[in-house]
């Protein structure tokens, strides 16, 4: 496993423990000599995981859409940064690139981007592994409607095996790297 994009919210929310989180899950990704793939900003949890990357001298891969240069301030400190048309191109390109996925806390567009992995994991698009930093317990209502989508059976029972989930980051790299090499 050599790339894992991570999707994170660009604000940085109402607790400091997630921007901490989003730090930590840099410098681990860093010692365990994993590039990051992600969204490309500076700001909130984006940026704070992209600068625990740099500071623990890991390589960082920032891929945003034009539209969003203002909205979302370019990180200039990545070591390479991919301008893309459109959100569908973002995806498609940090998709490509990745060979394992983390979602940190954020708002609707990781949720979105999250589910589209799953997604492409539950039909076989991808044998990529998903995992949550599960900081504060942020995801449990998450992890509990999926369940509950299994419950009423809109969702197949092995499906909720598609996602690792730790708070620690370290632990949640093994766990991905584990699932990693299980999938081939």
């Amino acid at each position: 496993m050599n790339s894992i994009c991570v999707f994170a919210g660009s604000r940085p929310g109402h607790s400091s423990v997630y921007l901490e989180a989003a730090g930590k899950l840099g410098e681990a990704m860093a010692r365990h000599h994993v590039r990051l793939i992600y969204g490309g900003s500076s700001r909130g949890l984006m940026g704070e995981v992209a600068n625990g990357m740099l500071t623990g001298g890991g390589q960082v891969t920032g891929i945003m859409p034009t539209l969003l240069f203002d909205a979302e301030i370019v990180h200039r400190g990545v070591t390479e940064f991919i301008e893309v048309a459109n959100m569908h191109e973002r995806k498609a390109a940090m998709s490509e690139m990745a060979d394992a996925f983390i979602a940190l806390p954020g708002g609707l567009g990781t949720f979105e981007e999250l589910f589209e992995v799953l997604c492409w994991a539950q039909i076989g698009i991808h044998r990529k592994p998903i995992g949550l930093l599960n900081v504060s317990g942020y995801f449990d209502p998450l992890v509990e409607m999926v369940r509950h989508s299994v419950q009423e059976g809109f969702t197949g029972s092995e499906h909720p095996s598609l996602l690792s989930i730790s708070a620690d980051p370290d632990e949640l790299l093994r766990m991905l790297k584990n699932k990693a090499e299980n999938l081939k």
